[in-house]
């Protein structure tokens, strides 16, 4: 009897895992504990030859790129800030969010973005923050941020932030305001190049899988 090939998924640590999860065990592909014990990286099926690895949601596209992980679970933001040569064969349709311009109540209020020309913004993508402004022919300083995005303003770091929100509310809470939205986010499904070539069925067979069990 073959012996089926073992293939290495890498799950997003935080906000998307629960998600993520389910998604898979809907599909068949049994996580076992993971939501139980998150201290745990590294979890087993050795029914069906996976193993599941849980890492910080930004390097995920990392273990993929480089082959540590087969293939892994990213967020749109996090793909498109880093650029990573990898291939994505299709959208899960979880983890929705949108990564949003936002500025002050006080600000908001007389304030028109298209007469902005040169402005200072705190924000986890650079990058992308970058490219958005620059369409724009805005000239952007960028201060670059891990945490709390929306302590900046209220502390004279900054006038405007670039982050993710879901519903709004902790933008609310914070006197914030959305301005303009930059991007739709969800979850994607992403591969390493290599194990395309080397793995090729048990790749199709992950994204068939999961392909019957995404909604809408």
């Amino acid at each position: 009897m073959k012996k089926i090939k073992p293939i290495t998924i890498a799950l997003p640590k935080g906000r998307t895992l629960r998600e993520t999860v389910e998604l898979f065990n809907r599909a068949g592909i049994i996580t076992g504990d993971i939501l139980s014990d998150e201290r745990r990286l590294i979890f087993e099926n050795r029914k069906e030859s996976v193993r599941f690895m849980l890492v910080r949601a930004q390097d995920v596209p990392t273990y993929v790129e480089y082959g540590a992980a087969d293939a892994g679970v990213a967020g749109g933001d996090v793909l498109t800030e880093q650029a990573k040569d990898l291939y994505e064969p299709m959208d899960l349709k979880i983890g929705r969010c949108r990564m949003v311009v936002a500025e002050p109540k006080g600000l908001k209020a007389g304030d028109n973005p298209r007469h902005w020309t040169r402005i200072r913004v705190a924000t986890k993508y650079p990058n992308i923050t970058l490219r958005h402004f620059l369409k724009k022919g805005i000239q952007v300083e960028i201060i670059k941020l891990y945490g709390s995005i929306e302590l900046a303003p209220l502390l004279g770091l900054c006038e405007r932030i670039v982050d993710l929100v879901q519903t709004g509310e902790t933008l609310k809470k914070n006197g914030l305001l959305e301005v303009e939205t930059i991007m739709e986010i969800s979850s994607r499904l992403v591969c390493n190049r290599a194990s395309l070539k080397t793995k090729p069925k048990r790749i199709k067979e992950l994204v068939d899988r999961l392909s019957k069990y995404i909604s809408g």
